[in-house]
């Protein structure tokens, strides 16, 4: 049985906070709207004055303070308008939201009407004023001011005056209508509730009857005791014609979300809503527009709903006033909402940060994504599931519905008695034949005027079955979103990191540690999500949410995070989630959940106080209809004293996250945000500025702690640890940050790319207009080609100093790059190569070296005219030139590179270089060059070919041209001439016939050095190269060669075993890695520590070569000897072992000397290696050239291919690999059919 309850108490625990009424002050007359954007062109019926709040009770509340100018402005964000009798006067619902500085939300619902204008003193302003609008367009037109005689002006109809047609006035003829708000402000969104209660009292003031009781007893009762139900009840309270219900979830139920998704999915579509919500989730600037103020509540609060366990942390303002546009100019993510001007474009929005936008046209079903937004997590799978719920509602998924909002909610029962019958029905104490008895008597009692106003019975229960589906529906899709949460982050406790022992440590070192493992986490998902995730684990939504675990240790547990970590487990209890994450099938969510909400609506477990007579004087609430009455003050300050609430809800956060919040800069005083003062507004675009260089700190120390690891950070040293995946994620958001920067307080714009933009303007600048972007790309070219002596004529003809030049050369170059970039695109790629050739930050400082410049683009409060914080901005940027990136190589990957290789011979031995016909071949990861021919006599080319990635490899060789063709070869260096990046590829070895090895080929391993910038050239990095192999420059002999191997270079079995066991455990390491974050595995194989050095150093213990040979010898040729031995015993029979592993070795050694290549002994070695770890035999050709007869002849004793035990455990070893995959470049077996 459902009790009586008061909502008598704090005003957190009542129903409503205020309730207040905006409208026309006769008083202070008629204010133009100067914000409003209107033209004086318009009829003054068609624009917009200045509101005032008239009356709002109570005075104020203590949890709530009462925001006056915020609140009329959310009320009429348009300001006041005015009709004549002539003109629509339809009364029309919406909300709004207004945040507090804790994090709270409150929530305002208007109901707004035209109420007749009685005061004299306005009607004769509005007079006034369309007489000189009259007189202003007669003064324009083709009349002179001569034929104007006060006889004419009277004669001519105001109508006949251009804009006047629309909305003319004569106070003798018309009626002068003002617009009027009813606002109630909650604490929670109940948007049912609120608008019914609103309607009513609209109609009970519009009736010709007089309500039941003085309509400050129906306000002091919603005000004062009506409470907020508890979680899992239903409340219902009466409104002036009838009962309202209202509800909240339950403790382990989504929260309150009353706003109708199906609704929003209806004018956008289902395609758009997922659209939308990730750009929600990724943080994205998200701009509403849309006609009607409802529409962008609706939507904007649907797809915050959508979010849970996630809340938004930044500015949200799905209503945006005219005096509050200045918002659009933050270089922070929000979420706004802005109206259409009469039937107005998206493209006359004149909008400064567009690269990371997302654009969302209501009413014309639209949704422009920013750029290169990654897919939300099964994708299509999710459509379908949400396309499904919306049939099973009788909703199409396609969007572009014609959902035109009523203008009230419907009035509901004026009868008591229906409401008893309604009641009974629930309760199913009516049958077929009672309703329809009872609908006859309803029929009988209209017609005979007993019931005027009232409803039908069946249409009183079509309207509780729509809300009812409606309730259900918002239940069902957000629980689609819900399961998806769940599925993603199931796991995520096990990656979340607890390193403070306390609060304040937690607190005090917050900036400098992390709460969760992302690599880990991310090498556990599904390859398709990554792209997704990794973008979503750097917003501030997910890290709110880490720190809200982090923090429930100590302090109580966030109800969002309750409910979720609830859920999970839930699911973890019935094991549902799977045991390979990273093969996680889609899941639809099968269960009906609204059975509660259902119930709670049907059937009220509460009953709140009814409306009762106050103590008024007389005189006080008398009626007059179409006239909201002047309410008695007194009774509605505050309320009396009655029983205590019997629900206190806890609002906001915990006081420990918001104070951090508001510490680390993530939450703006969104009670400055509301607040169009130039004092406010001053000092709101100080915050934008401040957090801009606080957000540029975090960024690049992230980068610089990602990229290096801290350790490295504070050595200076130590090997890079962020896979490439989280290196494009943070590098992307660095364009945004750098985007956001450029548009802030930007006046002129050129496209939608702040940056890009401002390029433009540079080059014009700086070539002063007269040189085309053909010629300066020309000049460019001819930079990479020609010395510095015909540079410096170039910049000196072209009127470009030495510094910008290369700026302008990068944007040029970038320009012309044939990927099909858009504006943002080519502002992302600019980024990009100037990271990479670390000279970003002395760019930009180049560009905003023109200050004049600058302040003819920008406003006086831009980022870029606060010198101080630039300085520091670019500081911050500046740190990462101390550390590589290939960001611009991987990025475009289809671009056209210029590359210069050069050859260097072995100087010390004053050798003459002769080759004959030499050529390379260089090799990356992303594909090869092909053979180049080097000119005769020179020991250099340039060539350009398609972006090679990252090199690995470099093939060099020479034609069979007789012994003279010989060349000691030091190393040869390869010059990317756009990024900077060089590779020095080291040999040490001779090629050509007759020396060292006979070879006329060499495979060559690449080392990143340090990139020549031009302002950097000659500087090392911090961080040593990603994956290389040193020089070999010192060995006279060459790889295998038994030449080398002196006294000095001889090294004990036990540092030859542990260089065999760290050769393998590399490449064991390598294929642990997440997929981007691997190194090159060649360099992992042929480099100066890879395997095929290590096994030659194996196979050199012991060997007897200064006994036996007057010269080099070499592995290959105990390897050829080997299977000579074989083959020759397989004839007579007398071979031991295994026939096939014999077999296999002397197929693979034949045919690699069968070869067209002349790779030498030293390359034909490394190739068997090479194809017997590829194809699993190494391990076992390893016994076999141990235990044949010519090991124990040219071994000596010592040697660990004599030791049984030494070769068991090498073949254990090698066996390890045997569970990877390994994929040899085409520059180690080309020419070898294997």
């Amino acid at each position: 049985m459902s009790g009586v309850t008061s909502g008598t108490g704090s005003a957190s625990c009542r129903f409503a906070h205020y309730f207040v009424v905006c409208g026309l002050d006769t008083e202070t007359g008629l204010e133009p709207e100067e914000l409003a954007g209107e033209s004086f062109e318009q009829s003054p019926l068609r624009r917009s004055f200045k509101s005032k709040v008239l009356a709002h009770y109570p005075e104020s509340t203590d949890r709530s303070p009462f925001n006056r100018d915020a609140v009329n402005m959310l009320c009429m964000p348009h300001g006041l308008s005015f009709r004549s009798q002539a003109d629509g006067r339809e009364h029309h619902f919406h909300s709004f939201t207004v945040a507090q500085d804790d994090g709270t939300r409150s929530y305002g619902f208007v109901h707004t009407y035209y109420e007749a204008v009685t005061s004299a003193q306005i009607t004769t302003a509005m007079q006034t004023l369309h007489q000189m609008h009259h007189v202003e367009h007669y003064s324009t037109s083709s009349f002179s001011m001569d034929e104007l005689d006060a006889d004419s002006l009277a004669a001519r109809p105001l109508s006949a005056c251009l804009g006047c047609a629309a909305g003319s006035f004569q106070p003798a003829r018309d009626t002068l209508y003002a617009s009027k708000a009813l606002c109630l402000l909650t604490p929670l969104p109940f948007l049912h509730a609120a608008r019914h209660f609103l309607s009513q009292l609209h109609q009970a003031v519009t009736s010709h009857t007089a309500p039941p009781l003085p309509l400050e007893s129906y306000i002091h009762n919603i005000l004062y005791e009506v409470p907020v139900p508890p979680p899992g009840r239903s409340l219902r309270f009466h409104g002036v014609q009838g009962p309202i219900v209202c509800q909240q979830p339950g403790p382990e139920e989504l929260p309150l979300g009353d706003y109708p998704l199906g609704e929003a999915f209806s004018l956008l579509g289902v395609e758009n809503m997922v659209r939308l919500l990730t750009s929600v989730l990724l943080e994205t600037q998200v701009l509403l527009y849309s006609q009607d103020y409802q529409r962008l509540m609706t939507v904007a609060e649907g797809i915050t709903n959508l979010l849970f366990p996630f809340q938004w942390q930044h500015v949200y303002l799905p209503i945006l006033p005219m005096p509050l546009h200045h918002l659009l100019d933050a270089p922070v993510p929000y979420l706004m909402g802005i109206q259409r001007k009469d039937c107005s474009q998206c493209s006359t929005l004149d909008l400064s940060h567009e690269a990371n936008l997302c654009f969302v046209d209501i009413d014309n079903h639209r949704v422009d994504p920013p750029e290169d937004l990654p897919l939300f997590p099964d994708q299509p799978e999710l459509i379908q599931e949400l396309n499904e719920v919306l049939l099973r509602f009788g909703l199409q998924p396609h969007g572009g519905a014609t959902t035109n909002p009523a203008p009230a909610a419907p009035p509901c029962l004026s009868s008591l008695v229906l409401e008893d019958l309604m009641e009974d029905r629930r309760n199913g104490n009516l049958g077929g034949e009672e309703l329809a008895m009872l609908e006859r008597l309803q029929a009988l009692a209209r017609r005979c005027g007993g019931m005027e106003g009232g409803k039908t019975l069946g249409r009183a229960f079509q309207e509780e079955e729509e809300e009812l589906n409606a309730a259900k529906m918002n239940v069902q899709l957000r629980e689609v979103f819900a399961g998806r949460f769940t599925a993603i982050f199931g796991r995520y406790e096990e990656f979340v990191i607890h390193s403070a022992p306390d609060l304040e440590s937690w607190l005090g070192n917050r900036d400098g540690t992390s709460n969760f493992d992302k690599g880990s986490f991310l090498s556990a998902q599904p390859a398709p999500h990554l792209h997704f995730l990794s973008w979503f684990l750097e917003t501030a939504m997910f890290s709110s949410f880490l720190d809200s675990k982090v923090l429930s240790r100590w302090a109580d547990q966030e109800p969002l995070q309750r409910v979720f970590d609830g859920r999970l487990e839930r699911e973890h209890l019935y094991n549902t989630f799977e045991d390979d994450p990273g093969n996680r099938r889609y899941r639809k969510c099968s269960k009906m959940i609204y059975e509660a909400e259902k119930g709670r609506l049907l059937k009220a477990d509460h009953t709140a106080i009814h409306p009762h007579l106050l103590d008024m004087r007389i005189g006080q609430g008398r009626h007059q209809q179409s006239c909201f009455p002047r309410l008695q003050a007194d009774v509605l300050a505050q309320g009396h004293n009655t029983n205590n609430p019997i629900y206190k809800p806890r609002m906001g956060r915990g006081k420990c996250v918001s104070d951090w919040l508001v510490l680390s800069g993530r939450s703006l005083h969104q009670s400055k945000l509301l607040d169009p003062s130039p004092s406010a507004v001053t000092q709101i675009q100080r915050g934008f500025v401040e957090g801009l260089l606080s957000e540029c700190r975090l960024k690049t120390r992230r980068m610089l702690m990602e990229r290096m690891g801290k350790e490295s950070v504070e050595l200076g040293q130590g090997k890079a640890s962020i896979t490439g995946l989280q290196e494009n994620t943070l590098i992307h958001s660095l364009c945004d940050l750098l985007e956001r920067t450029w548009g802030h307080g930007l006046l002129l714009k050129q496209g939608r790319s702040a940056l890009w933009s401002h390029l433009l303007h540079c080059q014009h600048e700086a070539r002063g207009g007269t040189c085309t972007p053909e010629g300066l790309l020309c000049t460019g070219y001819e930079v990479i080609k020609r010395n510095i002596t015909q540079n410096t004529a170039i910049f000196e003809n072209h009127r470009i100093s030495g510094s910008i030049f290369f700026v302008i050369f990068f944007f040029r170059f970038v320009q012309t790059m044939s990927e099909g970039l858009s504006e943002v695109g080519r502002a992302r790629a600019w980024i990009h190569l100037s990271l990479e050739k670390k000279v970003l930050s002395q760019h930009l400082k180049l560009l905003l070296a023109n200050q004049n410049l600058i302040r003819q683009l920008y406003k006086s409060h831009a980022f870029l005219l606060c010198e101080e914080e630039r300085e520091q901005f670019l500081f911050h940027l500046l740190s990462l030139n101390t550390v590589d990136y290939l960001c611009f190589t991987r990025t475009f990957t289809s671009i056209s590179i210029p590359y210069r290789v050069v050859i260097t011979p072995m100087k010390k031995l004053s050798i003459a270089m002769t080759m004959s016909n030499p050529w390379v071949c260089v090799s990356g990861e992303l594909g090869d060059s092909g053979v180049r021919q080097i000119p005769k006599n020179t020991q250099e080319i340039f060539f350009q070919c398609q972006n090679l990635g990252r090199l690995s490899t470099l093939q060099l060789g020479q034609e069979n041209s007789g012994l003279l063709s010989k060349c000691l070869v030091d190393c040869v260096v390869v010059h990317n001439e756009i990024t900077g990046h060089t590779y020095r590829f080291p040999c040490g070895r001779w090629l050509g016939k007759g020396v060292g090895d006979g070879s006329l080929e060499r495979v060559l391993i690449g080392q990143l050095v340090s990139p020549r910038g031009e302002e950097e050239s000659g500087r090392w990095t911090g961080t040593p190269p990603e994956q290389s192999s040193p020089p070999q420059s010192g060995h006279m002999g060459g790889l295998g060669s038994l030449g080398r191997s002196n006294s000095n270079n001889r090294l004990s079995s036990v540092q030859v075993q542990e260089e065999m066991r760290e050769a393998v455990n590399n490449l064991v390491k390598h294929f642990h890695k997440a997929e981007q974050e691997r190194g090159n595995l060649t360099a992992l194989l042929c480099g100066e520590e890879g395997l095929v050095r290590s096994l030659e150093q194996f196979l050199l213990h012991g060997f007897k070569s200064s006994r036996l040979f007057q010269r080099s010898v070499f592995i290959w040729d105990f390897v050829e000897k080997v299977v000579v031995s074989m083959e020759t015993a397989d004839q007579m029979g007398d071979l031991r072992g295994s026939t096939e592993l014999c077999d296999s070795l002397c197929h693979y050694a034949n045919a690699i000397n069968a070869s067209p290549r002349n790779i030498g002994k030293e390359g034909k070695f490394q190739l068997l290696v090479c194809l017997g770890v590829r194809d699993q035999l190494l391990p076992q050709w390893l016994p076999l050239l141990a235990e044949s007869h010519l090991t124990a002849r040219l071994y000596e004793e010592s040697a660990l291919v004599q030791d049984r035990a030494a070769v068991n455990s090498l073949s254990r070893i090698l066996h390890t690999l045997h569970e990877f995959p390994i994929t040899l470049e085409t520059a180690l077996i080309k020419g070898v059919d294997l």
